[in-house]
């Protein structure tokens, strides 16, 4: 692999262990506080699924770039800063309630089974190999969460509502999932990963009808957006959140654990 196809592709797996990493972190926050007990321990399982799923492509970006596997993962866990996080801005949110934290999950999960079946077929075999082990769980996920939406969505006049207010604030943010990263063109045309826009219609072709059937109602965006946001602009709430998530790290850097 060349330089350019390296750089490409570290980059790439730097985003997705972000947004795994993220999201993983909020969903932890329901732990002790989700609606019902059954759900407590089901959402918990899928917050460590996600940092789970974070450290194998944290292990994958040490592994390419000559960097030990076990030790590298955790310094950019802890010891970044938020302005060298690539996760996108929907993940970073804060939990908000039920109805939201579950839109957010359901629409991640259907962009990351998109991502992780093109992705199984990817030219870099290890990426390859991770992509279609993970994707087995994903599955789960996805039905887990969908049949939320549709509980939610067809449920009574507050629960619809309270799922079309957080589709409203969630859905102009996930344009930033399909957005190219830095020289991700050459993963694209070398067959590493997919291409963007395709995925994003292959997501769209996914969520929209569900939405709609939950009774909801998509809201239109600007297609000029979309590439206004890039993933190296965050929120303030990502540096509330990795201040928590760090703090203990950061009393002594060079302790182990």
């Amino acid at each position: 692999m060349n330089a350019d196809l390296e750089k490409a592709l570290e980059n790439y797996l730097l985003a997705m262990g972000d947004d795994e990493l993220i999201l993983g972190h909020r969903n932890s926050e329901w732990c002790g506080h989700a609606p019902i007990l059954e759900e407590d321990i089901a959402f918990a399982n899928i917050a460590l699924d996600e940092i789970g799923h974070a450290s194998v492509w944290y292990s994958l970006l040490a592994e390419l770039i000559g960097e030990d596997s076990q030790s590298y993962p955790d310094r950019l866990v802890f010891f970044r800063e938020a302005r060298d996080f690539r996760n996108a801005q929907v993940v970073e949110l804060p939990k908000g309630d039920w109805a939201f934290s579950m839109l957010r999950q359901y629409l991640f999960d259907v962009f990351e089974n998109k991502q992780l079946l093109a992705l199984s077929g990817s030219a870099h075999r290890p990426l390859a190999e991770a992509a279609a082990k993970i994707r087995t769980e994903e599955v789960y996920h996805l039905r887990h969460t969908a049949a939320w939406v549709r509980r939610l969505g067809l449920g009574t006049e507050e629960s619809n509502q309270r799922l079309q207010s957080a589709l409203n604030e969630l859905w102009p943010l996930t344009s930033q999932l399909f957005v190219h990263l830095q020289d991700q063109a050459v993963l694209v045309s070398g067959g590493y990963v997919p291409g963007g826009e395709k995925l994003r219609q292959e997501w769209e072709n996914a969520v929209v009808p569900f939405l709609e059937k939950c009774g909801l109602g998509v809201p239109e965006t600007d297609p000029e957006d979309d590439e206004r946001i890039g993933r190296d602009t965050h929120t303030s709430h990502l540096n509330v959140l990795l201040t928590e998530m760090q703090s203990v790290a950061r009393l002594d850097e060079q302790a182990s654990w």
